[in-house]
């Protein structure tokens, strides 16, 4: 390679480490596998070792990808948190061996998974936990001390009164991803890619109460500063770690060669896939304290520590079948079924195909021999197709939902086929749960949790079926006792007096929020003028677009709704809505909410304005008669500025509604 040729790939790998170290470090969203991404950083190295006048100071090869979040205090750390060097294969971890010994002596090194989570810095001072912080970018991290304090296995005092600040590694289990996942499938939120992904996310949320719903743990495995006490070896302080209640590696093993170096390590590979954690390789590091000061660090690296990277595995297999599976929110997903093949430590059989354009991309047919692998040694993928059956035929996605029959469809720019269906046996928890919900149907009492268990049960098969729950019913369930059952029913029949317009949110038409819900029923009041309503019936609304009328019209032409409606009809439930206005002051006047009020959230002050006959809409133009003005307002007061609309705050809006 010239240097020509250097430079510019040089350049290149520069800019794409950058980006996924954005994405990886700071938005917790990687768009490629770790393997991959050590590959690129490999190459850059390589680069930079055949020609040294191409390695710039701030190199992604010298600096830890990750910086400070201005969400959160930063934090000055008092020992820099390094990174480790990646080898890919034996002969690297014996050439590292082999510096080692030539720098110093006698050389025993300890061995220890690589726990694939979120490195954290925690603080001691006279016995107390003070302070917990995010690597950053080694030098500088976060302060998420108060989401720290969330992890039960994170000792809140200890029996040292020195300052004691130890490194280790915030981490998801796999019961508590999967859990995650099926909670964010049934709010329809999209669900996290892995549980590193998922643990570093969760750490940085504002609100601690959401990181406690995560269940978070974590393994401490390094002393990164210790007041008045030392220690001859790494091993010794981690012994020393457990006595103090921390919850350490969970495996730790001295050895005095490379040999015995590797066997470990393939010794923790073959078990890495039953443990209840991710690992994404294992640790060599220098045992010794003092030879360690020795050997020192590189500007990113300590010279004395090395991480073994397992290489992702493939193998070939035989496509048996693709099986479609309908989620929780109406996407229909491929599943490749294929001949058992035994992959990181667990036999497989199954991996996800994704969608359609996935399966076309890589010409997937039943029959072929495909070559699948584990991402990140946990999740099984179709990496590639190895050869088409003689006899084999492109796979076509179904017509129709597997689950109900019903009509599917694509949304312009989404490569998922959804299910539309109100009735959809897939998608009914995930229907509960939105028509409960505060701004739909407000049945309290009813949450996920009690809505899964009644479901479990068979007492609710569809949303009308929660009309039909009786107090001894819900009585009868594990902790419930007669008296919440009373409420719940109460709550329930409650709900059947809500207006038209909650009514519609709560069905969860695609397109149509709460805002939009509202407005229709003030256009039609009754739920036989909606049910008749043509597409450009829909159209004429103020503020609807042909996408909305078109979503709305189709899913109220479609047999299950009207038959859905019937049933809410017969059991009671209100169809119309009345006229809640108490004067007209506002007719023909249309505001903007921008900001923080005062006293009033935004939602009610929107509600007061509808009730004088105003109308409420998200953006400024030159038809916006006021914008109602808070705290922090942003670009609407700006555009508000720019139009000449009046901007008035609360103070003038409550004079203007006395």
């Amino acid at each position: 390679m010239e240097l020509g040729e250097a430079k510019r790939r040089a350049e290149e790998l520069t800019e794409l480490l950058r980006y996924h170290n954005e994405r990886y470090y700071n938005e917790d969203s990687p768009e490629i596998t770790d393997y991959e991404y050590d590959m690129l950083s490999r190459e850059l190295r390589a680069i930079e070792a055949l020609f040294p006048e191409l390695s710039l100071e701030d190199s992604p090869t010298k600096r830890v990808g990750g910086t400070a979040a201005k969400l959160f205090a930063p934090v000055k750390h008092r020992v820099k948190m390094e990174s480790l060097l990646d080898a890919f294969d034996f002969e690297e971890l014996r050439s590292f061996d082999k510096k080692v010994r030539a720098a110093v002596s006698p050389v025993s090194y300890s061995v220890e998974p690589k726990i694939d989570g979120l490195s954290v810095c925690l603080e001691y001072e006279n016995g107390e936990f003070v302070r917990g912080s995010t690597r950053g970018n080694g030098e500088t991290g976060e302060d998420v001390t108060a989401n720290l304090m969330t992890i039960g296995s994170i000792p809140k005092k200890i029996d040292f009164k020195g300052v004691l600040e130890v490194r280790g590694e915030v981490y998801m289990s796999r019961e508590s991803f999967n859990a995650l996942i099926k909670r964010q499938e049934l709010m329809g939120e999209a669900p996290a890619k892995n549980p590193r992904n998922a643990a570093a996310g969760s750490l940085r949320q504002i609100n601690s109460e959401l990181c406690a719903e995560r269940k978070l743990d974590i393994f401490i495995f390094n002393i990164q500063y210790i007041e008045d006490k030392s220690f001859s070896s790494h091993i010794e302080s981690l012994d020393f770690l457990k006595t103090l209640g921390f919850s350490v590696l969970p495996s730790y093993k001295s050895c005095n060669d490379i040999e015995a170096v590797i066997n470990e390590i393939t010794e923790i590979g073959e078990k890495r896939g039953s443990l209840p954690f991710d690992i994404d390789g294992a640790v060599i590091k220098l045992d010794s304290i003092s030879l360690r000061e020795e050997m020192g660090s590189t500007s990113k690296y300590p010279k004395w520590a090395i991480a073994y990277k397992y290489p992702p595995e493939e193998k070939e297999t035989k496509l048996i079948d693709i099986e479609i599976n309908v989620g929780r929110t109406g996407a229909l997903t491929p599943t490749a079924v294929f001949e058992p093949i035994f992959l990181a430590g667990t036999t497989v059989s199954r991996a996800v195909l994704h969608n359609e354009d996935f399966i076309k991309e890589k010409d997937i047919r039943i029959g072929d021999t495909i070559i699948v692998r584990k991402a990140g040694d946990i999740i099984p993928e179709v990496v590639a197709l190895k050869e088409h059956a003689p006899d084999s035929v492109e796979f076509v996605m179904p017509k129709t939902c597997p689950s109900c029959n019903g009509p599917v469809f694509r949304e312009e720019g989404e490569a998922v086929l959804r299910c539309v269906g109100s009735e959809c046996p897939a998608q009914m928890l995930r229907h509960l749960i939105h028509f409960t919900s505060r701004d739909a149907m407000d049945i309290e009492g009813l949450g996920p949790a009690m809505l899964e268990k009644l479901s479990d049960n068979g007492l609710i098969k569809d949303t009308p079926d929660l009309y039909t729950l009786k107090v001894e019913d819900i009585a009868e369930l594990e902790g419930n006792g007669l008296k919440s059952a009373q409420n719940l029913i109460s709550a329930i029949n409650k709900s059947k007096e809500n207006p038209l317009s909650r009514l519609i949110f709560a069905l969860g038409i695609r397109h149509i929020g709460a805002k939009a819900a509202k407005l229709v029923a003030d256009n039609f009041k009754s739920m036989d003028a909606v049910l008749s309503a043509s597409v450009e019936d829909f159209k004429q609304i103020d503020g609807f677009g042909s996408v909305m009328a078109q979503s709305i019209y189709d899913f109220f032409s479609l047999e299950s709704t009207a038959h859905m409606i019937l049933r809410f009809k017969n059991l009671g439930l209100n169809m119309n809505e009345a006229d809640t206005s108490i004067d007209s002051r506002f007719e023909g006047m249309t505001f903007v909410l921008t900001g923080t009020l005062p006293t009033y959230k935004r939602n009610e002050a929107a509600e007061i304005i509808t009730n004088y006959k105003g109308k409420v809409s998200s953006s400024v133009s030159k038809k916006t008669t006021y914008v109602l003005a808070g705290a922090e307002a942003g670009s609407k007061l700006d555009k508000a500025n720019e139009l000449g609309v009046r901007v008035i705050d609360e103070a003038e809006f409550n004079e203007m509604i006395k």
